[in-house]
């Protein structure tokens, strides 16, 4: 057991001793597992003698020993003070030699003992807003719009916005064609904004076969400083114009996605669109429930945590302004502000994860795999993600440590007092997701 200790708050500094007999004892033991294994010329193996094995492995074999024992005393001393520790302890060997006691001291934090919390007399904002039956057209024509028919059109028809122009054209500053301007049947969508503003405009009213300029001013910003600012002129050829046909609306186009009937399209659009207003308001909910939490719960730290977490912090903004070119590099590292953030999201943390303990929040295989799936859902190759997190452990911890924070405040949810507050759908979108 420790010799001396003192305690601050949460931060604890200890010391100890092991006699040396205790040392050499653990590293003789130690050493004969060393020997099982070990490979010696004129030895057979496991039958070296303990005297060579020491010449050649004693100074391993004591490193070894030593941190075995520290730990020892170390697991000994929390459980007998009841104690948790926020992070790995800091030791301290310096002057100690083989043969002799070993001193040494260890430095750490402990997580403090989360108060508590009476959830029914916090009451947060549950919004609610009432479908618009506009959402449910929209969703019914951008269905339409994703199994309509480009139709090629004859001379007589004129490009309209929505289109498809085939065009051949060459850029021009001046009377020098540029590098990069010109191209050869590129399909451009009429009103889709890929090209420079208003080049797509003067498309509309032409025909196949039409050759005609197109004059154009680069924007200011635009990523060729050389073009940046400067009028154009684009000499324009189309060959084709193709017109989106769109499929009716019947019950046939309905069971193409999975339904019987228009109606019952209609209805599972409806249900969707509710779904999402019903996690936009939860999300709302979380985020008020997290700012009266950071606020009223009084919780010491560790520092351990807030400097892990101010680190990380610091290094991930560092990266993101490595090759950093816009207004957002504008913002500059606020120790004072960073810290407060730190400390904020230390804070949360350890009351989400120990009232999730205490309250039997489970995060199962199935909710992370779901979680998987979701996420592969919005990538081109699904597989990709898969793999990922297949070999990336530390990733799937995280991913889990997240979604046990988002139970443990959902969980949280249930025993709060709501009040409902009607508004606008779009209004339940403008926030950004759980802080």
């Amino acid at each position: 057991m420790f010799k001396k200790e003192k305690i601050k708050d949460l931060h604890y500094s200890v010391n100890g001793l092991i006699p040396a007999a205790d040392l050499q004892a653990a590293a003789d033991e130690i050493l004969l597992e060393y020997g099982k294994k070990a490979k010696m010329p004129g030895f057979r193996a496991g039958k070296i003698p303990l005297s060579i094995l020491r010449q050649k492995y004693n100074a391993s074999a004591y490193g070894e020993a030593i941190d075995k024992l520290m730990n020892q005393d170390l697991n000994n001393y929390v459980a007998d003070k009841k104690i948790r520790l926020a992070g790995a302890p800091k030791a301290d060997l310096a002057g100690w030699e083989i043969g002799k006691d070993a001193e040494y001291s260890l430095e750490f934090d402990i997580l403090p003992t989360l108060p508590e919390i009476d959830l029914e007399k916090i009451t947060v904002t549950k919004k609610v807003a009432e479908l618009d039956e506009k959402e449910v057209e929209t969703a019914l024509e951008n269905i339409r719009k994703s199994r309509s028919v480009a139709e090629k059109q004859d001379e007589k028809y004129k490009a309209a916005n929505g289109d498809v122009a085939v065009i051949d054209f060459t850029g021009y500053v001046g009377d020098e064609a540029f590098e990069g301007g010109a191209a050869t049947k590129h399909h451009l969508i009429l009103g889709s904004g890929s090209f420079i503003p208003g080049f797509e405009d003067q498309i509309i009213g032409h025909k196949i076969g039409d050759k005609f300029d197109v004059n154009v001013k680069f924007p200011s910003d635009y990523h060729a400083e050389n073009l940046a600012g400067k009028d154009a002129r684009f000499a324009v050829k189309i060959h084709e114009i193709r017109k989106h046909i769109l499929p009716e609306l019947n019950d046939e186009l309905a069971k193409q996605v999975g339904q019987d009937s228009v109606e019952a399209l209609k209805e599972h659009i409806r249900k969707i669109i509710n779904e999402q207003y019903a996690e936009a308001a939860q999300r709302d909910m979380r985020n008020e429930l997290l700012d009266v939490l950071a606020d009223k719960v009084k919780l010491e730290l560790p520092e351990t945590l807030v400097e892990q977490e101010l680190n990380m912090a610091k290094s991930e903004f560092e990266r993101s302004h490595v090759h950093c070119h816009d207004e957002k590099c504008d913002h500059k590292w606020d120790d004072k502000a960073e810290r407060k953030e730190a400390e904020r999201r230390v804070k949360l943390g350890l009351i989400l994860a120990e009232w999730g303990t205490q309250n039997k929040v489970e995060v199962t295989r199935d909710d992370l795999q779901q979680a998987i799936w979701a996420e592969a859902s919005r990538y081109p190759d699904p597989k990709q993600v898969f793999e990922f997190y297949g070999k990336n452990q530390n990733a799937l911890a995280m991913l889990r440590g997240m979604m046990f924070e988002r139970k443990a405040l959902d969980a949280m949810l249930t025993h709060v007092k709501t009040k409902e507050k009607k508004v606008k759908a779009d209004d339940l979108f403008k926030q950004a997701s759980v802080r």
